[in-house]
């Protein structure tokens, strides 16, 4: 009997699907951050570093990165949970709340950001009850917040949940028969498994949330040193046709954002590196 030494493959040969993958990658998203570090060469670094460190700039930076980072944190423990209930329990109404939390990918920003202010405002449903109080959550920081943990929370619970669906549950039997609580359970047993699905659905979400513009503008207030995100700035100096202060802003915004993710990546990796070497230890 004859065996082929070579593997079948669905796509053509590597040399082939190589080359459409870079052309690809290349037309999609390289050549337009190229455009943006071109355009951005156009200034001097003195006017590079003017335009960035603005007050007005600096605010929107501190505002757009900080709530996004508290909006994913929020979306890591809240998306937890809902995965783990849509995963292991049933309920009335189960396949309505899971198809629920893909809302805000299929809805228009636009239109969840006109929701979401027509729901929070001073006047509206939830606003006017929260205004009794003194809590003001339209056209301030706090609606910022809202929107984009509305618009992240699909991230982190479509990343937990299959980790979820796969893991045994004897795992956790077993450190129960074990005597093990349910708290030593969940951080021992459980959330070590679910870590690096966390961190890339908090990546995502934080990714999302960053450069969100459509959803938040409509909730945001928009106003100087206050409510005004990153991405209205770079739309402010489009309008001013500011082309080169819109991309160098736009290229801060890059570099703020990739420098991040790949702390995240790298803390993925280490992670994964301790798993495989605590693995080895064991079966050694």
């Amino acid at each position: 009997m004859l065996f082929n030494s070579k593997k079948n493959h669905v796509l053509p040969g590597f040399s082939l699907a190589m080359g459409m993958t870079i052309a690809y990658l290349s037309l999609i998203v390289l050549l337009p951050l190229a455009s943006i570090f071109v355009k951005t060469a156009t200034l001097t670094l003195d006017q590079f570093w003017h335009v960035i460190t603005t007050p007005r700039v600096l605010a929107s930076f501190r505002l757009s990165f900080g709530a996004a980072l508290i909006a994913a944190s929020i979306n890591v423990v809240f998306g937890l949970l809902l995965a783990w209930c849509l995963v292991r329990y049933r309920f009335v109404g189960r396949r309505l709340v899971d198809a629920l939390i893909d809302l805000p990918f299929a809805l228009p920003t636009a239109v969840a950001g006109i929701a979401l202010t027509a729901l929070y405002a001073p006047n509206g449903w939830i606003g006017a009850y929260l205004a009794r109080f003194g809590i003001k959550v339209a056209f301030t920081p706090l609606g910022i917040l809202l929107a984009m943990i509305f618009i992240g929370l699909p991230f982190v619970v479509r990343t937990v949940q299959p980790i979820l669906e796969d893991m045994e549950v004897e795992l956790e039997e077993a450190a129960a028969s074990l005597g093990a609580h349910r708290w030593s359970t969940f951080r021992y047993v459980i959330l070590p498994a679910l870590t690096p699905a966390l961190l890339t659905g908090f990546a995502l979400a934080f990714a999302r949330a960053v450069g969100e513009y459509g959803s938040v503008i409509f909730i945001a207030g928009n106003m100087p040193m206050v409510s005004e995100i990153a991405p209205l700035m770079i739309i402010t100096k489009l309008e001013q046709y500011d082309y080169a202060g819109a991309t160098a802003i736009a290229l801060a915004m890059l570099m703020l954002s990739f420098f991040l993710l790949l702390s995240i990546n790298l803390l993925q990796g280490w992670q994964a590196s301790i798993r495989l070497g605590t693995s080895k230890g064991k079966v050694a």
